[in-house]
């Protein structure tokens, strides 16, 4: 379709009832109300396509986003810190050429501010020449003093670097913010990216878009060049300040994707200036940490001495040369609007051409001249803090009052060098869906470029995102504001390209599984005793909800009864129900709030919560097929309860799921996993919680005072998941004795307390303090007795009688049980989970 054409610029806004704003620079529609020429090929595809084709498309996007677990996290909050990662299904387009002149000014960019952090951290001729004021240096915090003679491999400061681009109203792009900290969103582009070409996989495929791995490939190369020690295979870790993050579920993504283990300050340590993972198996060396945190807090003893998100001594590591940071330490020095006025200057001066893509317009108060001409035209400018570490916002001069006008002026006057202000832009405009129609948003272009060679390599794409709305000129996430795909358009198809390649020099077989922090492994103990938790929890609930209305059943209404009892012992339901007529409403009233209402926190809802939460810390770790099915349990719970009529046979269906759910989790543990450490403690917390809460199950279910009623134990068989069992063996027969044997002591029954304890003392035999230590440590002890307490009880004296009438002697073993899995647990969290543990011997490579 000629796009150029009034029939077809008519029938796209009809169709899509897009109005570009004339008083801005629009990225769709050019002056003469053409469509540009690189969006032809997403136009033709968007008029093929319809709104509603769209919306139906776009259905899947954000089913996408929630099941992939796509999310950011909002600080202060009181409703949850994370938030779905929102993304708008209309892309970003730029035009091959277009694309070429922001690649070579990226290149320069990253060159020239890779050149000055090695000025200013080594002989400074900048400072001595005067070609940048010594104060912008000097009272900064970004400059780190234990840092300046570092030696940084291959003289790279930069190894990632991003820059936020804007389009001035003439068309010409600007460089708004410089970010060589720890640059963030290269993961959340690439997750777009992943997004939206599931959704317009035939647009994406007929625009030859470029894609992004050969950036990711070139990243990767770069990082294992900088290593100093054993570059065959060396260990890389990616240091992640911690899960509420605002983006730790990049950090998480990028480890998976790059194939690099994601750490906390906690679980690295110094030894002899050398950095080490602290894992199970003992002490792993470091070559290489990829930071995601400001480099002030990496080291508490020669950096910032109040963090605690660091690993003390690495400055001094660094120094020796044993391991080396990307970003280097100190790089936050030059992500300050200060520094900008004197690019221009600088690029002539080191590079000796002109930048090849302008810094918005900046002043440095500190100087008489610039600050005299802020001072006079304060309503065309927005002043920003010099240093980091004031709690300023940007100020737009043009919303000030006089009054305030004159305050700020004051302010200003008293310490001129702690403010620097820029040139207020008009924001360009990109069209994003909006409650079915498109509707013009500002944006801001982020565009990331990585070290290659002795060059930078730049990401065909970026994170495009967009204002709240056309009045406001903020591009905030935390604000409410939202992201896109950035699609660079090819001058032809685009090669096939996957991180998946042979290295250079072929690497022996290992399957070494010890690499394994503590504080993952607490994790995966606690991750499996609340989903075995919440598996006990669903299996009772659906015990009882589907005996609530059998009151003329003497059978199913003690195995009710049995269930509530259990349930209560549990702490789900209250322990004062009445005994009165309105026992069934009260019950029902508590049942469906367990199951409906999230914000109770012994709702099935909230426990869930918790699980998720723990799958979300162990993103790096599970599969993503095991995190599908963690995320779509949550949500199923998450759902609103339906109509009256239909609420407790919506309740039993909702259960009936969620088993199927557990099932399919279980499955995945046993057939994926690799036998190592982390399956390892993910089954232990497992079968000690299910051995926990069997023995709960026995005693509350089949009680002190002995009973024949069927209804009683067919409910506990039926909540043990043994009815099969126990019918093939005894057939209609029902006998306590017998069901005690088969829940309690019988080693072949999967769901038996004796079971659970058989795995436990396998697991715990082959745990790295059973193996390595000459005296037997103490959870390895309690797992034998344990076991052996069982093994050797005798179901006929536990059945039998005392004076009273009472089943003590089973009541007595079912109590010394409890408490000796309660030690077990706590054995296991002082061996392996404190993360303050005495040194072991040093692991060889």
């Amino acid at each position: 379709m000629n796009l150029a054409g009034t029939d077809a610029r008519e029938e796209f806004a009809a169709a899509w009832r897009y109005l570009s704003n004339p008083a801005f620079h629009d990225e769709l529609i050019a002056a003469n109300g053409n469509v540009r020429p690189q969006w032809h090929p997403l136009v033709d595809s968007l008029l093929e396509i319809g709104p509603e084709g769209l919306a139906r498309r776009w259905q899947e996007g954000r089913r996408l986003v929630h099941e992939n677990g796509i999310t950011y996290n909002v600080y202060g909050d009181p409703q949850s810190t994370d938030r779905p990662w929102p993304l708008d299904p209309i892309p970003l387009v730029i035009g091959a050429g277009e694309w070429r002149t922001i690649e070579a000014a990226m290149r320069q960019r990253a060159t020239l501010l890779n050149a000055i952090l090695t000025d200013l951290y080594g002989p400074q001729h900048l400072l001595r020449e005067g070609l940048l004021p010594s104060e912008l240096v000097f009272r900064h915090t970004g400059f780190l003093r234990p840092c300046a003679g570092l030696s940084v491999p291959k003289g790279i400061n930069l190894h990632i670097y991003a820059a936020d681009l804007a389009r001035s109203p003439d068309g010409q792009w600007w460089v708004i913010a410089d970010r060589t900290q720890a640059p963030s969103g290269a993961g959340y582009a690439l997750e777009n990216r992943l997004v939206a070409s599931r959704v317009l996989p035939d647009v994406f495929a007929r625009a030859h878009v470029r894609g992004m791995a050969n950036f990711f490939q070139t990243y990767r190369d770069t990082l294992r060049g900088i290593v100093p020690e054993h570059r065959e295979n060396p260990r890389i870790v990616l240091l992640t300040p911690g899960p509420y993050n605002e983006t730790y579920f990049e950090h998480a993504f990028l480890a998976r994707y790059l194939g690099y283990t994601l750490v906390e300050g906690g679980d690295l340590t110094v030894r002899e200036n050398r950095v080490y993972l602290k894992t199970l198996g003992g002490l792993l060396p470091v070559d290489l940490i990829v930071r995601r945190q400001d480099d002030s807090f990496c080291d508490p003893l020669e950096l910032r001495g109040d963090s605690m998100l660091g690993v003390p001594g690495l400055v001094e590591a660094v120094r020796a040369g044993h391991v080396a940071v990307a970003n280097a330490l100190g790089t936050g020095l030059l992500e300050s609007a200060a520094p900008a006025a004197f690019l221009p200057i600088l690029c002539r001066h080191m590079l000796g051409e002109d930048l090849k893509m302008p810094t918005i317009a900046t002043w440095w108060c500190g100087q008489p001249r610039p600050f005299e001409f802020v001072a006079s035209h304060l309503d065309n400018v927005v002043i920003k803090p010099t240093f980091p570490g004031r709690n300023d916002h940007p100020i737009f001069g043009a919303r000030l009052s006089v009054k305030e006008r004159a305050q700020l002026l004051e302010r200003m006057r008293a310490s001129p060098a702690d403010f620097v202000a820029q040139e207020q832009v008009s924001l360009s405009t990109v069209p994003v869906w909006d409650d079915g129609r498109l509707e013009p948003r500002h944006f801001v272009l982020r565009v990331y470029v990585v070290a290659a060679g002795d060059s930078y390599a730049v990401m065909p794409g970026g994170l495009t995102r967009v204002t709240t709305s056309l009045d406001s000129l903020v591009v905030s996430m935390q604000r409410g504001g939202g992201s896109k795909d950035t699609w660079v358009i090819g001058d032809g198809p685009t090669p096939e390209f996957s991180l998946l390649q042979a290295p250079a020099v072929p690497l022996e077989v290992s399957r070494a599984t010890f690499d394994l922090p503590s504080r993952v492994a607490d994790n995966l103990f606690w991750l499996g005793r609340n989903v075995e938790r919440i598996e006990v929890a669903v299996r009772v609930t659906r015990a009882i909800v589907s005996r609530l209305y059998s009151e003329s059943d003497p059978a199913s209404a003690a195995g009710r009864d049995a269930g509530v009892r259990i349930l209560a012992a549990l702490g789900y339901l209250s322990t004062d129900l009445p005994a009165a007529a309105d026992r069934t409403a009260r019950l029902q009233d508590e049942l469906l709030e367990m199951i409906y209402d999230s914000a109770t926190p012994t709702s099935l809802g909230s426990n869930l919560h918790q699980v998720r939460h723990l799958a979300w810390l162990l993103r790096d770790r599970i599969s993503a097929d095991a995190w599908r099915i963690l995320n779509h349990f949550d949500q199923q719970f998450s759902n609103p309860a339906p109509p009256e009529p239909l609420r407790i046979s919506g309740a039993l269906n909702l259960l009936d799921n969620a088993i199927m759910t557990l099932s399919a989790f279980s499955g995945l543990v046993m057939e994926s996993m690799t036998r190592g450490h982390g399956w390892r403690f993910l089954d232990i917390g497992r079968r000690l919680e299910r051995a926990d809460q069997m023995v709960e199950l026995i005693r509350h279910g089949l009680g002190l005072v002995p009973t024949d009623e069927s209804g009683r134990l067919e409910a506990l068989l039926e909540i043990a998941d043994s009815f099969l069992t126990y019918r093939s063996r005894y057939l209609t027969s029902m006998q306590p004795d017998l069901v005690l044997d088969l829940l309690l002591l019988d080693e072949a029954n999967p769901r038996s307390a004796a079971f659970q304890l058989a795995r436990l003392r396998e697991h715990i035999e082959h745990m790295p303090e059973s193996r390595s230590s000459i005296h037997r440590p103490a959870e390895w002890r309690l797992a034998v007795e344990l076991l052996t307490e069982v093994q050797l009880a005798e179901v006929a004296e536990l059945a039998r009688l005392d004076p009273a009438g009472r089943l003590s002697n089973l009541d007595n073993l079912l109590l010394r049980l409890a408490g000796e899995l309660r030690r077990l647990s706590e054995a296991i969290t002082r061996s392996y989970f404190s993360h303050a543990l005495a040194s072991r011997q040093l692991h060889a490579r």
